[in-house]
C-alpha cells in the first residue's frame, strides 16, 4: 500500500500536467495520449518536424515564446525553437478536432496551460526527433555509399580492358607462387653435408 500511494500520486500529478478541466470535462494537452484515435499518416504527421510550413511557425514564434529575442539565437537553438512551436500548433490541431464542442476561449485556457506546462517536454521531443533523424540520415549514407562502391567495383571488374589487365597480373601473381613454392620445397629436401666427426675435433 505504501509502495503504491507514491505511485498514484505521481500519476496524478503527470495526469494534472497533461490535462485540463473544462466545462467538468478532461481535455488532454499533451498530444500523444490521443494515439490510439490516430491514423499512421497523422502519427507521421505529429511525429516528424517539418510538417507545417516556415512562414506560419514564424508568425507565432512570439505566441508560445515571448520572452525570447528571435535574432540573439543560433542557428541550432533557432531550429530547436521553431520545431517546438510547431509541436505546438499540431497539438492545438489535435486537440480542436477531437474536442470540436470547445470554444475559442476555451481554446484559448487549453493553449495558456500548454505553453506553461509543456514547452520543456515538447523541447526534448524534438530534440529526440532530430537526433533520430541524424541517426538515420547518417545510416543512409553510409549503405549508399557500400553500395555505390560495389556497384562501381562490379562494374570496373565486368569491363573487358581489366579482364585484359587483370589476366597477365594473375597468371604471374600465381607463377611466381609456384616458382617460391618450388625453391622452397628443393632447399628443403635437399640433405644438409656434415663432416665426419673425428675431423672436427681439435688435436
Amino acid at each position: 500500500m505504501t509502495a503504491a500511494h507514491p505511485q498514484e500520486s505521481q500519476l496524478q500529478r503527470r495526469l494534472q500536467q497533461d490535462s485540463i478541466q473544462i466545462a467538468g470535462k478532461t481535455i488532454f494537452i499533451n498530444p500523444f495520449l490521443y494515439w490510439r484515435r490516430f491514423d499512421g499518416n497523422t502519427d507521421r504527421w505529429l511525429r516528424e518536424p517539418g510538417q507545417l510550413g516556415e512562414d506560419q511557425i514564424k508568425i507565432n514564434r512570439s505566441r508560445f515564446y515571448p520572452e525570447i529575442d528571435w535574432a540573439l539565437l543560433d542557428g541550432e537553438e533557432a531550429s530547436l525553437k521553431d520545431a517546438a512551436v510547431e509541436m505546438f500548433l499540431k497539438s492545438l490541431e489535435l486537440i480542436g478536432t477531437f474536442h470540436p464542442e470547445l470554444t475559442a476561449g476555451q481554446l484559448l485556457e487549453v493553449e495558456r496551460k500548454m505553453a506553461v506546462t509543456k514547452k520543456r517536454a515538447f523541447e526534448r521531443w524534438v530534440e529526440k526527433a532530430f537526433r533520430k533523424r541524424f541517426n538515420d540520415e547518417t545510416r543512409d549514407r553510409k549503405r549508399i555509399a557500400r553500395e555505390r562502391f560495389w556497384r562501381t567495383w562490379k562494374e570496373w571488374i565486368s569491363l573487358d580492358a581489366t579482364h585484359q589487365a587483370v589476366g597477365p597480373f594473375i597468371a604471374l601473381v600465381v607463377l611466381s607462387g609456384f616458382t617460391g613454392w618450388s625453391i622452397g620445397v628443393s632447399n628443403f629436401s635437399c640433405p644438409t653435408f656434415l663432416m665426419p666427426t673425428e675431423q672436427t675435433g681439435i688435436r
